[in-house]
């Protein structure tokens, strides 16, 4: 296959400068991370950043870009260990009715936000209906009805229907706790000033936002885990030209930590330095798939024949193994490979190029004289590095095998993608979406047909809707019977699969490249977009 594709390649090797050669040593067990007697106070972290965020408020934002940050300023009422065991965090306790439509939560005495007023349970009301109301994952707290508020240590979360992705959705960045006394002034949330210069509830407080260069973190010293955090600082470094600057920052010492890694070139760097770990632990919750969506609002996209002819055009197994060098793993569905609820009976949509030249033919969209069947724009953000050479084979190829003719149409900044597709202004675009731990949190959202939100990226932004896979979703958010519930996703997934709104491309492999001397860099599900409350320097750079 690899012969058979060397025209191809040569026309991208200027792209993949670096990936050549071996399968890089990242996949060998990480280092044993070093550990202190005692963990030692002070110290500032320096994260690279690879995107930058639209704002710091994981309320109504999802993406990695956001929570990272919003995993520090604002805690979570749990926990969750590297087993998906719910852990205390803002409750200290927990309770579920046994006909699983109520859920009391029992808050931690004396936390406060970062202006010193109390934690209490209006601001968990607060939070949670504004999740439920805003954040792109609808599908999240769609079955929460009320939250009763009796004292203020108390939170009862009244459910219409029995979820059983509750306990997960009140954990890592899904579930900000944000002060009512702030956001619930009038002002619309989604614009509110406050979403760029938060008071938070978690380790590490708000001190300076400078659009394009950095934001910056400090402890706060009232935090409601007494003892932490360990760091004096942290911050958040961004990169204009992070597929050069990046690197040469994180060896020479200047950044410390690279979250969320999964260029190839950067894995290779990082596995030569004395000085860098490399651990793809702690991304068991996230889920992420890389994948190209369509615009199903927009002709041809609109046409099933048109995105299963494009389907069969699109070579997987040569984009993992020979433009990722084998890093990541081909994947056919909407669910994770790592989930419990992945199904591989669906179609495979293998590549067939007769087949595909049929399709087009069949939905009208016949060659023109210059070979061109119609053309189309390829959407993605040019800070991510990982989706150029992709860009280049589909642009090359789909002309080549059924004359699509692709423009490539870069956006400089994640928001400025984010616009462009949220409003449905995009033909194909390429992206990278998690499931966040259990599809009714991160996969229903793609496919809901109530979750197609003009300016909400990551909601339906391909204008999807099928009733049947809603019914499905519906049932299978709501079985607590763990068999049932995995058939029902089942069928979800063949369904999904055939309509075709997403072709689905690699489970990436992701990994996080930190400096040798730190220490609590956790294992959990959530890994890096946990609270950073344990980590600390050994010995400081």
């Amino acid at each position: 296959m690899v012969r058979k594709r060397a025209h191809l390649f040569g026309l991208c090797l200027w792209l993949l400068a670096g990936l050549a050669g071996p399968t890089f040593p990242v996949l060998s067990p990480a280092a044993e991370q070093p550990m202190a007697e005692k963990p030692l106070y002070g110290g500032e972290l320096v994260v690279a950043m690879l995107n930058t965020p639209v704002h710091f408020n994981p309320a109504i934002q999802s993406g990695m870009a956001t929570g990272l940050i919003g995993a520090q300023l604002f805690a979570t009422p749990l926990r969750f260990d590297e087993n998906w065991n719910p852990q205390p965090y803002l409750a200290e306790k927990w309770e579920i009715a046994t006909d699983g439509l109520a859920v009391t939560l029992h808050l931690v005495k004396g936390a406060t936000f970062h202006d010193g007023r109390p934690i209490t349970s209006k601001d968990i009301e607060f939070s949670i209906m504004t999740v439920r109301e805003h954040h792109p994952f609808k599908s999240m707290f769609a079955s929460v009805s009320k939250v009763e508020t009796p004292d203020p240590q108390t939170a009862i979360i009244r459910l219409s229907k029995p979820t059983p992705a509750i306990f997960l959705s009140m954990s890592s960045v899904l579930l900000p706790i944000i002060p009512k006394h702030i956001y619930g002034d009038g002002r619309d949330i989604r614009t509110h000033p406050a979403n760029l210069a938060p008071v938070g509830s978690g380790p590490f407080k708000f001190v300076e936002y400078v659009p394009g260069k950095h934001v910056i973190l400090e402890r706060y010293q009232n935090y409601f885990v007494k003892g932490r955090p360990y760091l004096d600082k942290i911050t958040y470094r961004f990169f204009r030209q992070a597929d050069v600057e990046v690197p040469i920052s994180m060896e020479t010492g200047d950044c410390h930590i690279l979250p969320y890694a999964e260029k190839g070139s950067d894995l290779k760097m990082a596995a030569r330095q004395d000085n860098l770990v490399i651990t793809g632990k702690g991304y068991k919750g996230i889920g992420s798939l890389f994948w190209l969506a369509f615009n199903l609002k927009k002709k041809p996209f609109d046409d099933l024949r048109v995105r299963q002819a494009i389907a069969h055009s699109i070579d997987r197994d040569f984009i993992v193994q020979t433009l990722y060098q084998g890093v990541g793993k081909k994947t056919t569905g909407p669910i994770s490979p790592d989930s419990p609820f992945y199904s591989d009976d669906v179609e495979h949509y293998d590549v067939d190029v007769k087949r595909a030249n049929e399709l087009l033919d069949a939905a009208g969209y016949p060659r023109g004289q210059d070979g061109v069947r119609f053309k189309a724009t390829i959407d993605f953000v040019v800070g991510v590095n990982t989706y150029l050479p992709l860009t280049e084979y589909l642009r090359h190829d789909l002309m080549k095998k059924i004359g699509v003719e692709l423009t490539v149409r870069t956006s400089k900044t994640l928001s400025e993608w984010g616009d462009t597709v949220s409003h449905g202004r995009f033909d194909i675009t390429i992206d990278n979406v998690f499931n966040w731990g259990d599809p009714t949190i991160g996969v229903h959202r793609t496919y809901d047909c109530n979750n197609i939100r003009p300016g909400v990226i990551w909601s339906n932004t391909q204008g999807y809707c099928n009733p049947k896979v809603n019914q499905l979703m519906e049932a299978a958010g709501s079985e607590m019977n763990f068999s049932k519930r995995k058939a029902l996703y089942a069928e979800f997934q063949k369904l999904v699969v055939h309509d075709l709104p997403v072709f689905f491309i690699s489970k990436p492999f992701i990994a996080t490249i930190y400096h040798k001397n730190l220490a609590g860099i956790e294992d959990n599900i959530w890994g890096v977009l946990s609270p950073l409350d344990q980590v600390y320097w050994i010995k400081k750079p």
